[in-house]
């Protein structure tokens, strides 16, 4: 395979913009499928888990291998729900490239936000596909406004719709300006399109839109500027190249426009895929460090370079574990030993399979740049780095967010309890976001995720795909920790027995203080009055002891711990004892500096049609809500703010039952913020 035409792309976007739709018109175009899917029949293939079907929601992210014009394509098509945030966020960290969806009426959504901060933090270049445009109220130029606007980008239009509304016939081609035209009557699959003349009516538009085109690619792309600053010709090739470039450097994204339920526009997205997302080589060399050393090492995306991957999603499978990996240099053959080198374990690599949604076909071998699965592995997990044995690197890992709900669960019976744990396992397995374990006091198995529709989501696929009945406790929101002000305190552990005794002696400052971490650990031991291999001790246990609670059993968070004095025994000092002492010095200061219990706080957005509008309001202010921001989009009114998670349980039937069915809201996690007291006395 041409390394230069491999183009790896992800669909992402707000909840139903139209991801899954574009995908299927993908598949069906490049040859892939030979039946077009749709997500409302549940027949679509990138949807194939029962419950994505049942619901007509993507709730995992689904991968595939197809071709267009001699390019290969690694596809994958990810949700658009913030509870299955994880989806995207590992999609986008193996991707090259994306097509980021927009609804042509709903425009910049609150989730397309959540996509568009993910694709910035790993640098993934983009495409914007405009959708709907056969909807009444799509307004091509207001979305490509909000794209500048509220994602703060250079957005290009590269095309312009042709009619609007029921009237949308097809796009305007504003590099080659020429009009591409559907015909609904002919062909029902938008198969065959005619490429002809731009309508006069259209004409004096397209001029005006190609010559704020070319203005803006002169503005961000240096070998344009001279020739547009000069007056001189700029060639339909020229154009192309500095779209590539500006799109590559991520100093632009082009816009581009359809219908992709109607089946319009498709062809000439997968088109400027080709031409202007970046190949496997346009990507920086692949950086990590040497898991013995420390140092930075680069590998370049090259067959011929020492092998290196990312595993990026575990599938639980009957015939065992699939883990998705992206290749990243170098080659590797089924029957390879590899080195798991975060973890410093081999591993075998049985058998390798390039996927379909959930079919598979077996591969001989994966090469750099291809995305594939493959069966064998015991000791990865998601975010994961494999390589050489010989010339190990530990990739960058993925960062996940907290879990913040909770819900107790229990087998049936008795006979239930093994495949539960099983179950649980799996899932946990094969979800970062997904957390279980056992509750010290109570003896509770608790079930822990990202919202009310991922913990449900769970139970159903614990019931339709591993069999297992449970009950399911109410949920339950993930509280935190901090303190109120600064302490100073010491903390001992002496003990006295038969032969070598334990004696472990520190004084800690404990602060509030928000840094990158939830727990920031400095050592200001002077004059070696701790060693060193006592001070990691001391290092671990505050930090073990602030994830299991303190003063309410809950993680501590936003604080700042510095180790200031000590002692050390000759003969009784231990590893063991520095940590025991570390963590006793915690917990009384946590007590001294006043434990102030913190609650999750979700960013909203509600959109409603004007005449619910003041229901809607007065009932969101009685759940402690703060509204920032209210707009209008496309004939509805956008209500913004944030509200505690814990008033939000059931809102999308009390919404249903206010707006008789129109209103929609968008909830994702914000900031931790101080209870107020009610709130600790019902969950102490």
């Amino acid at each position: 395979m041409n390394i230069e035409k491999m183009r790896n792309f992800g669909i992402a976007a707000h909840i139903d913009a139209g991801k899954t739709t574009t995908s299927e018109r993908i598949l069906y175009y490049t040859g892939k499928s030979y039946k077009m899917g749709e997500v409302h029949d549940g027949t679509a293939v990138m949807d194939w888990m029962e419950e994505e079907q049942k619901r007509g929601i993507t709730i995992t992210a689904a991968a595939t291998t197809c071709a267009w014009n001699d390019y290969q394509f690694n596809l994958i098509d990810t949700p658009g729900h913030v509870d299955f945030t994880i989806e995207v966020e590992r999609s986008l960290r193996v991707l090259d490239g994306a097509i980021c969806v927009f609804c042509g009426v709903g425009g910049v959504e609150a989730q397309s936000e959540t996509v568009w901060r993910q694709a910035d933090r790993y640098g993934v270049p983009r495409i914007c596909f405009v959708n709907k445009m056969d909807r009444i109220g799509a307004d091509f130029m207001k979305v490509v406004g909000e794209i500048n606007e509220r994602l703060g980008i250079k957005a290009i239009p590269i095309q312009m719709p042709l009619g609007k509304e029921q009237g949308f016939k097809g796009v305007i081609d504003l590099v080659n300006m020429k009009a591409m035209v559907y015909s609904d009557d002919v062909d029902k699959l938008g198969v065959n399109f005619s490429i002809e003349e731009i309508p006069a009516e259209y004409e004096k538009e397209a001029e005006k839109q190609r010559e704020k085109m070319i203005e803006g690619l002169a503005e961000q792309v240096d070998f344009l500027t001279e020739k547009f600053l000069n007056g001189e010709k700029i060639t339909n090739d020229e154009i192309k190249k500095a779209i590539r470039e500006g799109t590559i450097n991520l100093k632009l994204v082009s816009v581009m426009c359809g219908s992709a339920f109607k089946k319009k526009g498709i062809q000439p997205l997968l088109d400027a895929v080709c031409d202007y997302l970046p190949s496997p080589l346009d990507r920086k060399s692949i950086v990590g460090t040497n898991p013995y050393t420390d140092e930075e090492i680069s590998r370049k995306p090259l067959p011929t370079e020492h092998f290196s991957a990312l595993a990026f999603k575990i599938a639980s499978d009957k015939h065992g574990d699939l883990t998705f990996i992206r290749v990243y240099s170098g080659t590797i053959a089924s029957g390879t030993r590899v080195i798991n080198s975060g973890k410093d374990k081999k591993e075998l690599i049985s058998r390798i399979y390039k996927m379909h949604a959930n079919t598979r076909e077996q591969v001989n071998e994966l090469s750099s740049g291809e995305i594939g699965a493959v069966i064998g592995l015991k000791y990865t997990v998601t975010g994961d780095s494999l390589s050489d044995i010989d010339h190990p690197i530990v990739l960058e890992k993925m960062e996940f967010p907290d879990t913040v709900i909770s819900m107790a669960i229990e087998p049936k019976t008795d006979a239930e309890k093994e495949k539960l744990g099983v179950a649980l396992a799996k899932l946990a397995k094969e979800d970062p976001t997904f957390k279980v374990h056992m509750d010290r006091e109570t003896g509770q198995m608790i079930i822990s995720g990202m919202g009310e529709l991922h913990l449900e989501v769970i139970k159903n696929r614990m019931l339709s795909e591993y069999k297992v009945d449970a009950n399911v406790g109410a949920p339950k929101v993930s509280y935190r920790e901090t303190i109120g002000k600064k302490v100073e305190v010491e903390g001992k552990f002496i003990q006295q027995t038969g032969g070598h005794g334990q004696f472990g002696h520190v004084w800690i400052t404990l602060e509030p203080f928000k840094g990158e971490e939830p727990v920031t650990f400095v050592d200001d031991i002077k004059g070696g009055k701790i060693p060193k291999q006592f001070i990691r001790s001391v290092e671990k246990g505050i930090r073990e002891t602030a994830t299991t609670g303190v003063a309410g059993g809950y993680t501590l968070i936003d604080i700042k711990v510095t180790l200031t004095d000590g002692s050390t025994h000759p003969v009784d000092s231990s590893d063991l004892a520095f940590y025991t002492a570390a963590s006793i010095a915690l917990r009384k200061g946590v007590e001294m500096a006043k434990s102030i219990l913190l609650e999750p706080i979700m960013s909203l957005e509600i959109v409603v049609p004007e005449q619910y509008m003041g229901d809607v309001i007065s009932e969101i202010h009685s759940r402690r809500a703060n509204i920032h921001e209210m707009g209008t989009r496309g004939g509805l009114k956008i209500i913004k703010g944030d509200v505690p998670l814990a008033e939000m349980f059931g809102y999308s039937t009390v919404l249903r039952s206010i707006t008789q069915g129109r209103g929609t809201f968008t909830m994702e996690p914000l900031e931790y913020r101080p209870a107020p007291a009610k709130a600790f006395s019902s969950v102490a």
